[in-house]
């Protein structure tokens, strides 16, 4: 009886180990994640405040156009936001999640990340525009405001014991809906349509922070080795920066004063 109760006892403990590993693993794993995300989201913003720093100027003699709320645009400035060149810069991030998500499994780990970074400072490129048309302090104030939502619905994602597979793909089925009403709204240029694309898009990307960190969690196997892991982590940075890229977006349009 004695030796059976040992052996249960070291069954019990070296249970209670493996799992210590796996959480630890785990913690690891999701660390990873969110560093990557991070780095990127200030790739953006850096590459954001630089190209409208090139592309605007507070000297009129430097100036090429003038816009409506008076702010003065390099050649640069023409360039990327009134020339055909601004749909190249709209799409290019665009054309890197693609390629990304398709070549990702066939790629070095350094090699993906390199790319992430690259579709990062494209990004920030594509929302440099955000800075002739809001006021600084309402994009910073807004930036928090995102980033306050973001940690909470990442942590609920984590922690909750529910099963978000259901109310993913409704959402999923709802960015479909946002994207096809914001292609029709660029020729209605309806105010009342925008408002509504604008408050479905902060609760469609708010629940889908929570379910893609559950599924990233989910996706951890303690088995990976270091390039599949490394590959996981990439592409689970990517999916949380662009929740946090549309929600801040959207959360914008309604928080963000106008110049």
């Amino acid at each position: 009886m004695a030796d059976l109760r040992n052996y249960q006892t070291r069954v019990a403990n070296a249970d209670t180990r493996a799992d210590a590993a796996i959480d630890q693993g785990l913690r690891a794993y999701m660390l990873k994640v969110y560093n990557l995300m991070a780095i990127g989201l200030v790739i953006t913003g850096l590459a954001a405040l630089g190209t409208v720093m090139l592309a605007t100027t507070n000297d009129p003699a430097a100036a090429v156009a003038t816009l409506g709320n008076g702010k003065m645009l390099t050649s640069l400035g023409v360039a990327l936001y009134g020339s055909p060149l601004k749909w190249v810069v709209m799409l290019a991030p665009l054309g890197m999640v693609f390629f990304l998500s398709a070549r990702i499994g066939s790629m070095s780990t350094s090699a993906a990340q390199t790319t992430f970074w690259v579709f990062a400072g494209l990004m920030g490129l594509s929302l440099s525009s955000i800075f002739l048309v809001y006021t600084s302090a309402s994009i910073v104030q807004t930036f928090f405001v995102t980033a306050a939502a973001f940690g909470a619905l990442s942590i609920y994602g984590y922690s909750t014991r529910r099963d978000l597979t259901a109310m993913g793909s409704f959402l999923i089925m709802g960015v479909f809906g946002i994207i096809i009403a914001m292609v029709v709204n660029i020729f209605l240029q309806s105010s009342a349509l925008q408002f509504a694309i604008s408050a479905i898009g902060v609760l469609v990307f708010a629940g889908l922070t929570a379910y893609d960190t559950q599924k990233i969690k989910e996706m951890y196997w303690e088995g990976d080795d270091t390039l599949v892991a490394g590959r996981k982590a990439i592409m689970g940075a990517l999916t949380l920066y662009l929740d946090f890229i549309n929600l801040f977006s959207f959360l914008l349009s309604f928080l963000g004063n106008r110049e």
